[in-house]
């Protein structure tokens, strides 16, 4: 990796920076659900404070309050999990810049402090020059470790790297290094699972990954779109009918790149969609009024058939409604496949991929799990994101 990285860097007596998401979901009552964003960047957090800071500043922000200031999205909540797990006491303050906020630092005794929600200011996510100075005025030396948030050049991720030295964080580095590699320089066979919703969502990862990997399979609502463009009948499923012509070009492409593009050969059905429809399972062509919600079982063999030899899997987008239980056991059985091959190196792009291999308890059993959704999807199209553009390069 070309940029830096924080261990390149003196911290000894510095004041760091740093840039963390903690955009955790909360309850009603504001108790954290789910602390995984947390804990995802301890150890960053452990090696600066180990290395001799003065003190350690992070910023993040929560939900989405849109430049005011909203209780329910303070970050205090976040200072008091951080608190428990670092086992050391964190300052809390009331906002992000100003004189106050200087003061707060300048007089605390605690070395961890952390800035309230960056987007209570609407300066961030215009990436205003000025909101970005005062930022970097709080610091010398600028980490980012907030890989979720990487694909927006906001004031806190890109503007700051202007003004001070910047490198990445572990959990950054691990993902440039695994999203990276992956696409650029993958063991072959590489095969990419593609599912979720819309195929409009999944353009650029196709028209990027098409000519590097051997082979793309296709689940969940976009392979609907796919199927019709091939002449099949889909009764009710989901289509987006203003990408038809879109999808007969890529299966074109395909066919001219001599790549393999595998769509589903039976779908599980049903009438309508809730938790206890009744399912049914037909082959290629769905009858009227059936909807499907998930891939069939010859599909889940055909596609466990396909991958048994890959060195190198991408997945993003489950391949059914995995939320319901009933329409999940393509996604299910997928990735507790992919998770027993041996000698694979197996990525999961962040978002609902990441939560339905979480629900199913195969985290550990995967090599790298994205934290970011958004981030990890532009990462796949070969896009280059503007908080890792932004960094020193070593």
């Amino acid at each position: 990796m070309s940029k830096m990285t924080v261990k390149d860097i003196n911290l000894k007596d510095k004041t760091v920076l740093m840039r963390a998401d903690f955009n955790v979901p909360q309850d009603a009552n504001l108790n954290i659900t789910d602390d995984t964003r947390i804990k995802a960047t301890l150890p960053t957090i452990d090696y600066i404070l180990k290395a001799g800071v003065k003190r350690l500043i992070l910023m993040s922000h929560l939900g989405r309050p849109d430049g005011k200031v909203v209780a329910k999205y303070s970050l205090k909540p976040v200072a008091e999990r951080l608190k428990k797990l670092l086992g050391e006491p964190v300052l809390a303050l009331d906002d992000c810049i100003g004189g106050k906020v200087k003061e707060g630092i300048k007089n605390a005794s605690e070395r961890v402090i952390l800035l309230e929600n960056l987007r209570f200011h609407p300066e961030e996510e215009a990436n205003d020059a000025n909101f970005a100075k005062e930022l970097a005025s709080l610091g010398d030396i600028f980490v980012n470790d907030a890989f979720g948030t990487a694909h927006r050049a906001h004031a806190s991720t890109e503007g700051v790297a202007h003004y001070l030295k910047s490198a990445a964080g572990f959990l950054l580095e691990k993902e440039i290094e695994y999203l990276g590699n992956a696409i650029e320089h993958p063991r072959q066979p590489f095969m990419v699972i593609l599912g979720g919703a819309k195929v409009s969502d999944k353009i650029g990862v196709i028209e990027n990954l098409l000519p590097k990997c051997d082979a793309i399979l296709i689940g969940g609502g976009m392979c609907y779109t796919f199927l019709k463009a091939q002449g099949k009948a889909i009764g009710n499923s989901k289509l987006e009918k203003d990408k038809l012509g879109l999808a007969k070009s890529l299966l074109d492409k395909a066919k001219g790149l001599k790549k393999e593009i595998l769509l589903p050969t039976d779908h599980v059905v049903v009438d309508s969609i809730s938790a206890d429809a009744k399912t049914e399972i037909v082959g290629e062509d769905i009858p009227q009024g059936k909807i499907a919600v998930d891939i069939g079982p010859q599909t889940i063999s055909l596609f466990e058939d396909r991958l048994k030899t890959a060195k190198t899997i991408v997945w993003n987008g489950p391949l059914g409604i995995f939320e319901m239980d009933a329409f999940s056991k393509g996604t299910q059985e997928v990735a507790k496949f992919i998770a027993g091959l041996k000698d694979v190196t197996t990525i999961i792009g962040g978002g609902d991929t990441a939560a339905a291999v979480a629900k199913f308890q195969l985290e550990d059993k995967m090599t790298h799990i994205s934290t970011g959704g958004g981030a990890s999807l532009e990462f796949l199209e070969g896009r280059e994101l503007p908080g890792i553009a932004a960094l020193s390069e070593k």
